[in-house]
């Protein structure tokens, strides 16, 4: 999940930007003071904002403005809300939450953990494409868990991941969202979020899934450079503030669907996967790595989660590894 900037934010530009958060004005100075620096350390500090995707005003005699206010996530309010079972750190910036939770689970971070961050500069995405998102529109966590089976037993997971969020999209009351295979959360005004799994472990096991998703909650101020349609849950009625409301449920239901794969694998989730796919048993294209194209009909899922689909030369399943799908 990514910004697609390469730029490294100063901790002041952050502690400025969280005493604008709630869209007031304030003066300079009366900035400076509570940060005990100078104004002109205030006034270096927020020229780049623009770049964390916030607009700043700025009227002389009133002080700096943001165009809307930010909501910050709060580590208290989602522990109250999700319990004490998930170990959950938060930080205003980092390169990537998969990169770093990947580092720690080399280290023996503990098994739930999470790491969500507001801002990030250098996030991956599957196939390589990077996440567009402002300051304060998105949600990007990572989350770890370990598993006593290995890597082969894993197969559908991150299917199963796309199980956990429509749950909580509908406790959220979002009636209309839906899945596409493999890995993608879609609105009928494009891509809502998207989930990439990197793992670490042996064949037979024990095994360990960061798990990285990166969801809309307002449409990219930047979507014209995304390349495809994006929808956001604002549109749904969601409105910014619900930040941590939003990660709560779904980190709840992620948490819930974690425990119940580790029983009983995708195959018990794969009926609910099918029912939630937009393009069953519908025409598809499937884009080779070579570019090769081929069509056919969507039928579901095997318990692996491979795509079953009725070509012109019989039933073929296709695995995620570097293939995508597209509707005709």
């Amino acid at each position: 999940m990514n910004s697609a900037t390469n730029a490294v934010p100063k901790p002041l530009t952050f502690a400025l930007l969280r005493l604008l958060a709630d869209g007031e004005f304030h003066s300079g100075e009366e900035m400076a003071v509570q940060l005990e620096m100078s104004r002109a350390s205030v006034h270096n500090a927020l020229q780049d904002v623009a770049q964390f995707g916030v607009m700043l005003h700025s009227v002389r005699g009133r002080g700096y403005r943001l165009s809307h206010p930010l909501c910050w996530l709060d580590k208290e309010i989602i522990l109250a809300e999700v319990g004490a079972t998930l170990n959950i750190e938060i930080l205003d910036y980092a390169t990537s939450s998969n990169a770093l939770l990947l580092q720690a689970a080399s280290r023996g971070a503990f098994s739930g953990s999470v790491l969500a961050v507001e801002w990030q500069s250098a996030g991956r995405g599957r196939l390589g494409r990077t996440w567009h998102a402002g300051l304060g529109d998105a949600l990007t966590f990572s989350v770890l868990w370990r598993f006593e089976c290995g890597l082969a037993a894993l197969s559908g997971l991150s299917l199963a991941v796309g199980v956990a969020m429509m749950r909580a999209l509908r406790e959220l009351g979002v009636q209309d969202a839906g899945l596409k295979w493999p890995n993608d959360v879609m609105l009928p005004s494009g891509k809502l979020a998207g989930i990439l799994l990197e793992a670490q472990g042996d064949m037979l096991g024990p095994s360990a899934v960061v798990i990285g998703i990166g969801l809309n909650l307002a449409a990219p101020a930047d979507a014209a450079r995304i390349g495809q349609a994006a929808g956001d849950l604002s549109a749904c009625g969601i409105a910014l503030d619900q930040r941590n409301k939003v990660l709560s449920i779904l980190l709840k239901h992620l948490e819930s669907m974690l425990r119940e794969f580790a029983v009983r694998g995708f195959t018990a989730l794969r009926k609910e996967w099918e029912s939630a796919h937009i393009y069953d048993h519908r025409p598809v294209e499937m884009l080779m790595p070579d570019g090769k194209r081929i069509e056919g009909i969507a039928l579901g899922v095997t318990d692996e989660g491979a795509l079953r689909v009725e070509t012109a030369d019989g039933l073929r399943e296709f695995h995620s590894g570097e293939v995508s799908l597209r509707g005709r």
